[in-house]
């Protein structure tokens, strides 16, 4: 089945639309309606050129601290020598429309829709768009957690095409996760995963666990449940929820429901101050 991926193109509603929409920012989750991306809304970021994005998550005290999330658009020319300017971050890419040119260490990748790149510390990468086209990808950060005796993990450039997805046991492979990095693989503290819901299937419990979550809908609809209500979803849409929000799906269909899923893991509550020393 060909995978499909949203992404939004920006433009403004015309002065005859109405002004509600299902925007929400809660205590434990905020939803960001594909609708809310609009011209006025994006952001420009030093030493990217012919480059715009839309900032759908940032570290908030007191709700979700661990990573941000961009969706980047590119024009046709554009791109950066210096993309990122914070020495303690790693990356996931994640390519929706048109093609990118990725370097690493010297060395070319081309990225096309589904393309995924894992960038851990200090890569020295840098990205264009040499097509004719409109690039646009995913662009998650977070702060790497480093520890004695662990090594950083290596680049990876994947694409989901090229990747089986693991059922969820007894699910008869209705709700599955494409999963780029190995689970068991404790180098990572962040994970970069797409959910696939078939036509009626559901996560059939309230999930209450410690991992922030931000969750970028590529393909469908759903009803989530997010703390305490019932929340509908379609492509375009992001959920971004805070530890610890109670969440379940259904996917009522007629198609897949897909979404790419940020968590952090594989680390310990820190408790000490920023900066102390890691054994």
């Amino acid at each position: 089945m060909t995978n499909s991926y949203y992404a939004p193109t920006g433009g403004h509603p015309g002065q005859d639309q109405l002004l509600t929409d299902r925007a929400v920012f809660t205590e434990a989750y905020a939803v960001i309606p594909k609708g809310t991306m609009r011209d006025i809304v994006t952001s420009f970021l030093p030493f990217w050129e012919g480059t715009r994005l839309w900032v759908i998550a940032r570290p908030m005290s007191g709700f979700a601290e661990t990573f941000s999330h961009y969706i980047m658009e590119v024009q046709p020319g554009g791109g950066s020598d210096r993309p990122e300017t914070e020495a303690c971050a790693q990356a996931v890419l994640f390519v929706v429309e048109g093609e990118a040119t990725l370097t690493i260490a010297g060395t070319g990748h081309v990225l096309t829709p589904g393309g995924y790149a894992y960038l851990p510390l200090e890569s020295g990468w840098t990205l264009h768009n040499h097509g004719t086209a409109p690039l646009r990808f995913h662009w998650i950060r977070k702060a790497y957690a480093p520890l004695k005796g662990l090594p950083t993990p290596d680049p990876l450039i994947l694409n989901e095409a090229d990747i089986a997805p693991t059922a969820m046991p007894g699910t008869d492979g209705k709700w599955a996760t494409t999963r780029f990095v190995d689970p068991a693989d404790l180098r990572h503290d962040m994970h970069v995963t797409i959910v696939t819901l078939a036509p009626g299937a559901v996560i059939p419990f309230m999930e209450t666990h410690v991992m922030e979550h931000g969750l970028y809908v590529l393909e469908g609809k759903a009803v989530y449940r997010l703390n305490r209500d019932w929340v509908e979803v379609e492509a375009g849409d992001y959920m971004w929820l805070r530890a610890f929000c109670p969440q379940a799906c259904y996917a009522g269909g007629p198609g897949r429901f897909r979404y790419l899923l940020y968590k952090d893991v594989n680390r310990h509550m820190a408790l000490c101050p920023p900066g102390s020393a890691r054994r």
